[in-house]
C-alpha cells in the first residue's frame, strides 16, 4: 500500500467519523427538543404537541399560554440547561483522567459544591446567582484538594478516583452536619435540594445558569481540540505544542464550573455527568471527548427523568435526581464489575 493510499484511507475514515458525529449531534438535538416539548405538553392539563411551541411564543388559547409560559417553561428550560452542564462536565473530567469513573459525582466534586451551597442556604440564605457561585467555589476548592492529594510525581487516574471518593465522603458528612443544624424550614428546603430537584423552579432560577453557561459552554467547546490531544498522553500533547499543565488546569476549571452551575440550579442531580459522556461516545463512535453530544445527552436525560418524576405518581412528584439515580446506579455497578474483571486501573 502506497503512502497516497494510506493518506486517502485516513482521510476517508476521518470524514466518516466526523459525518457520524454530526448526524448523532443533530439526532440528539432533535431528541432534546422532543423531550423539551413533551415536558411542556404533559401534565395535569395536557396540551397538544402541535400547540406547545406556539404557546411558548404567546400564541393560542390564554389558558394554554399561561400553563406553558408560567408553569412549565422555566422548569423545562432549566432541565435542558442543567443536563447540558452536567453532561459536558462529565465529558471533560472523564477525558482529562482517561477513566470512565472520573466524573464529578464519583470524584467528590459534586459533594464539595453541595457542601458550600448548603452552607449558603442555611447560614446565609443565598439563592439565585450567589448560590450558583457558592456551589462553583466549593466545587473548585474540592477539585484543588483532590488534585493536591492525588498528585505524586504525576497523576494516576486510579489514585484520583480513590482520593476523590474520600474527599467526597468528608464533604457529604459535613453537608449532613449543616443540614441537621438548620432550622426546620431550611432543613426541608435543603432535603429537597439535595435530592436533585426541579420542583418549584421559576424564571428567577434560569438567569444564573444561563449567564454561566453562555461563557462556559462556548469556552469549553473552544478547548475541545486541546482535550482531544491530551487524551493521547502528556508526551504526545507536548510534542504537538500543547502546554499540557496550563491546558489541563483551564479544562479542569471549566469542568468544575460547569458542574457548579448545575449544582447551584438544581442540586446534585445524580449520575447525569457520569452517564452522558459514555452514551454520547458510544452513539457517535468517536474516540474524542464528544463534548456537544454529551451535553445534549445530559439534556435529554434530565428532561425525560423530570417528566417521569412529575407524572409517574399521581399523588406526588419524584425529584429528578431520584429518577436519574435509579437509572444510573445499574450502569455504575456494571462498569465496576467489568473494570474489575478486565483488570483495568492504574
Amino acid at each position: 500500500m502506497t503512502t497516497y493510499d494510506v493518506l486517502l484511507h485516513v482521510s476517508r475514515t476521518r470524514a466518516r467519523v466526523a459525518g457520524r458525529k454530526r448526524a448523532v449531534t443533530i439526532g440528539l438535538a432533535l431528541a432534546a427538543l422532543l423531550a423539551f416539548c413533551l415536558s411542556l405538553s404533559v401534565g395535569d392539563f395536557t396540551i397538544s404537541l402541535l400547540r406547545v411551541l406556539p404557546a411558548v411564543f404567546g400564541a393560542g388559547e390564554r389558558g394554554e399560554v399561561f400553563v406553558v409560559q408560567s408553569l412549565r417553561l422555566p422548569r423545562a428550560l432549566l432541565a435542558v440547561l442543567v443536563g447540558a452542564a452536567f453532561g459536558m462536565s462529565g465529558a471533560v473530567f472523564q477525558s482529562l483522567a482517561r477513566n470512565p469513573l472520573a466524573s464529578p459525582d464519583i470524584l467528590g466534586i459534586t459533594a464539595g459544591g453541595s457542601l458550600t451551597a448548603v452552607m449558603g442556604l442555611t447560614l446565609l440564605g443565598l439563592s439565585g446567582l450567589p448560590l450558583s457561585l457558592a456551589a462553583t467555589a466549593g466545587a473548585l476548592i474540592t477539585a484543588g484538594l483532590i488534585y493536591t492529594f492525588a498528585y505524586r510525581r504525576g497523576m494516576s487516574s486510579y489514585r484520583l478516583v480513590l482520593v476523590g471518593i474520600g474527599v467526597g465522603a468528608v464533604a457529604t458528612a459535613l453537608t449532613q452536619f449543616f443540614w441537621t443544624r438548620a432550622h426546620a424550614h431550611d432543613a426541608a428546603s435543603v432535603a429537597l435540594w439535595l435530592s436533585g430537584s426541579l420542583n418549584g423552579r421559576g424564571w428567577e432560577n434560569i438567569e444564573p445558569v444561563v449567564l454561566m453557561l453562555l461563557v462556559l459552554i462556548p469556552g469549553t467547546l473552544a478547548l475541545g481540540k486541546q482535550l482531544n490531544v491530551l487524551e493521547l498522553g502528556d508526551d504526545s500533547a507536548t510534542a504537538v505544542g500543547v502546554p499540557v499543565q496550563r491546558a489541563r488546569l483551564v479544562l479542569l476549571i471549566a469542568g468544575v464550573a460547569l458542574a457548579g452551575a448545575g449544582i447551584g440550579a438544581a442540586g446534585p442531580v445524580a449520575f447525569v455527568a457520569f452517564v452522558s459522556a459514555p452514551v454520547a461516545r458510544r452513539l457517535s463512535r468517536s474516540p474524542g471527548p464528544a463534548l456537544l453530544p454529551a451535553a445534549l445527552t445530559g439534556s435529554v436525560l434530565v428532561c425525560v427523568a423530570d417528566l417521569i418524576g412529575r407524572t409517574a405518581l399521581s399523588s406526588s412528584e419524584v425529584s429528578v435526581g431520584v429518577i436519574t439515580g435509579i437509572a444510573g446506579a445499574p450502569y455504575l455497578l456494571w462498569l465496576l464489575a467489568t473494570t474489575n474483571s478486565s483488570g483495568q486501573g492504574d
